[in-house]
Order: structure tokens, then sequence, then C-alpha cells
């Protein structure tokens, strides 16, 4: 017999099962993009190198418009599950279809920048928007 007071065991199996039950939509919709990209046949950003060339697919989270070097920049957030990558256009203000929460595939070579993956100006196909 355990020393643990039985009420301690049941609330111990209830708070696992539920911590299961409730995991976050985050989480959710990681393993979701993780086997999107499995099924795709794309590497994962986790474990994308520096100077590698890859071809990665997930979700854009942001887009955003930002001035480099004095040439207009379109940045995106790619996320696959697994980690974050910023995606650069350089000299694009916008790109029709480049929105957040947009599926997209993307080729070219890795870049790291201070300890984040950067794709710079990458072939891209955009996915389509509904679960197919």
């Amino acid at each position: 017999m355990s020393a643990v007071p039985r009420s301690e065991k049941s609330v111990g199996r209830f708070r696992r099962m539920l911590d299961r039950l409730s995991s976050s939509q985050e989480d959710l919709e990681s393993e979701e993009l993780r086997e999107d990209a499995e099924t795709a046949g794309c590497i994962r950003i986790g474990d994308c190198r520096d100077r590698q060339i890859v071809t990665v697919t997930g979700t854009l989270r942001t887009v955003t418009l930002r001035p480099r070097a004095g040439v207009p920049a379109l940045e995106a957030e790619l996320f696959d599950g697994s980690a974050a990558l910023d995606v650069v256009w350089l000299g694009r203000r916008s790109i029709v279809g480049i929105e957040p929460g947009r599926r997209l595939i993307a080729s070219g070579r890795i870049s790291m920048s201070r300890g984040r993956r950067v794709l710079f100006n990458p072939k891209y196909e955009l996915r389509p928007l509904g679960r197919e």
C-alpha cells in the first residue's frame, strides 16, 4: 500500500486526465502542422541548420513591412509546430495571398541571424486555405 492518501491519488489521476484533455489550442495546431510538414515531405523548421537548402511548410503567424538598408522588405514569421522561421522578401511591399493564417511552402537557403532562422527571397507556394 502507498503512503499517499487515497484522495490525493484521485486528484493526481484526475489532474493528469484533465491536462491531457485540455491541451492548448497552440499544442493542437502544432501537432497538426508537424503532421502536415511530414506528409508534404518538408523538413521541420526546428531541424534546419545554417546555410542548409531546405523546403519547409507552415502557417504564417505575422506579416510586417519593414525597411532594411533603405529597401522595403516584407517579413513574415512561418511556424510549423517545431519552431519559427523568418521569411523575408526584399524589395516587396506586399504579395497577394501573403497574410497571417495562410499556409505556405517555402524553399531556399537558411541563414542564422542572432539565433533565429531566416529565409531570404524564397521560392514559395501558397497552400489552400481550407483543410483538404
